[in-house]
């Protein structure tokens, strides 16, 4: 790997390229430092801090933790990310999208990208506003005297930050390396790293954590992030074979190749899902505060994010999600319709409904397992967390969610960087 990085800065083109992402990345950074005005951030972390295992916690990672310290970058990418979810779904629902998606071509995916910006400035208006009510209602506002004012400002800073990043993402996408809104995301949850490590240190200093403790769990996160690059590389292949047919007095087709389909296919997102739903009883039960004994107290304390009930429910979640998000994005009819119209057909089976029959089968076992590697990933550190407080409170933040982001987005940058190399005569690590 830092044979290829070396390799790509001897080429002036990525050597740009490479600049010009890290310049992205360091305004990006810049807007973690900006504080939005009239909010009280020592109350706001105080605050934050109890909120570790909720919905709210989650987008504290996700946006590096902005989030807690009220910046104007606090969003992050959470409102892109969810507004791409709901124009993907829309294409399915709805026929007219669908046909934009397929047959429009690039003025199709235009419109489809001016919608996807539309709704994120619209989640980001409503996440605002939704920032600026838990702020009001705590009594985390300073130096106010036109609430209408301070309520404006609030929000509007949050909407811009939040389209700013979109923008910065789609910069780095067009002009950078790699993914723009997935290298944000990397940078984010990277940037918690160093005061893991602080309060790491801190813990074996006073005593409160064994060294051989530490050597434990690195060994463990470093086996996860194995394992995850073994399944991300992991691949059930088809095979596909094309019928011969004579065009005048040329024979076309023939060739064997074979249909790919990724063992972990829809990625990070079934556990995003699964987790924002998951820790709704904790959010709740933040917001609400039932009475001490009650049935709702005793209920949201089921349910609590670190107990084994909820890694179950959490576990269950995710395997749903996960063969909704694959039957989203993909189609066994439609590509054995495609095979079908190319001439090409999977030996054994008849064009048609039997091949698709058969992708379907195929595809729900890779989504099983691959259901299951997810489940494992993200239920893994609540699980150790349960039976050993000792490694609950090590201060090492490497949930399932975090390490499977940041090694997926780097092993696709790796992969973009390599391509373009390639495409150069630079073989890299390929050699």
């Amino acid at each position: 790997m830092l044979q290829t990085l070396r390799d790509a800065w001897k080429i002036e083109e990525l050597r740009k390229k490479i600049l010009f992402t890290l310049v992205i990345i360091l305004i990006y950074r810049l807007g973690h430092a900006i504080p939005v005005p009239y909010v009280d951030t020592t109350m706001l972390l105080s605050y934050f801090s109890q909120l570790e295992n909720t919905v709210l916690g989650l987008y504290n990672t996700m946006s590096g933790g902005a989030f807690s310290q009220a910046t104007i970058f606090a969003l992050g990418v959470q409102p892109y990310i969810q507004a791409s979810i709901i124009i993907q779904l829309l294409t399915i629902a709805i026929p007219a999208l669908e046909r934009l998606q397929k047959e429009g071509g690039e003025e199709g995916k235009k419109k489809l990208e001016k919608a996807t910006r539309i709704s994120t400035v619209a989640i980001g208006l409503l996440q605002g506003y939704a920032y600026y009510y838990i702020l009001a209602s705590n009594d985390m506002l300073t130096d106010v005297t036109s609430p209408l004012w301070a309520a404006f400002v609030i929000i509007l800073t949050f909407t811009a930050g939040s389209a700013m990043v979109m923008w910065l993402g789609e910069q780095i996408t067009e002009f950078g390396i790699g993914n723009g809104i997935s290298i944000i995301l990397f940078v984010s949850i990277v940037a918690r790293f160093p005061t893991s490590i602080s309060k790491m240190l801190e813990n074996i200093i006073g005593g409160t954590l064994a060294w051989y403790v530490l050597a434990l769990i690195l060994l463990g996160a470093l086996a996860m992030i194995v394992f995850i690059i073994i399944i991300s590389d992991g691949e059930r292949k088809i095979p596909v074979q094309y019928s011969k047919r004579v065009v005048g007095r040329k024979m076309f087709g023939g060739q064997s190749t074979h249909l790919p389909m990724k063992v972990n296919m829809s990625g990070v997102m079934p556990i995003i899902f699964a987790q924002s739903i998951a820790s709704l009883p904790a959010t709740i039960a933040t917001f609400v505060s039932p009475k001490s004994g009650g049935f709702w107290a005793k209920f949201l304390d089921v349910f609590d994010t670190n107990t084994i009930l909820y890694a179950i429910v959490y576990f269950l979640l995710i395997i749903f999600f996960s063969y909704f998000y694959s039957t989203v994005q993909f189609n066994p009819i439609e590509i054995a319709n495609n095979l079908k119209k190319n001439g090409g057909f999977i030996p054994g089976f008849r064009a048609g409904r039997p091949t698709s029959e058969y992708i379907q089968r195929v595809l729900g076992k890779i989504t099983l397992f691959g259901a299951i590697y997810l489940g494992i990933m993200a239920v893994t550190p609540i699980i150790i967390s349960v039976f050993s407080e000792t490694a609950a409170n090590t201060g090492i933040s490497l949930g399932g969610t975090s390490i499977i982001i940041v090694v997926g987005v780097a092993l696709e940058t790796m992969r973009n960087l390599e391509s373009q190399m390639l495409m150069r005569h630079y073989k890299g690590f390929l050699e």
